[in-house]
């Protein structure tokens, strides 16, 4: 049986890499926005690696 907690991390893991490749592809992507949602993913990564 999977964890949910595991489940809901992957899922805000994945939904944060979408919203970085679309802020990737705009003409002028916020870089500051991109840190900032790829250090929320890095906080992600940890919790799940701690599980």
């Amino acid at each position: 049986m999977a964890d949910p907690h595991a489940s809901a991390l992957l899922s805000r893991h994945a939904g944060l890499d979408a919203r970085i490749a679309d802020e990737e592809r705009r003409p002028a992507p916020d870089q500051g926005m991109i840190a900032s949602l790829k250090k929320q993913k890095l906080k992600i990564k940890e919790a799940l690696a701690g599980l």
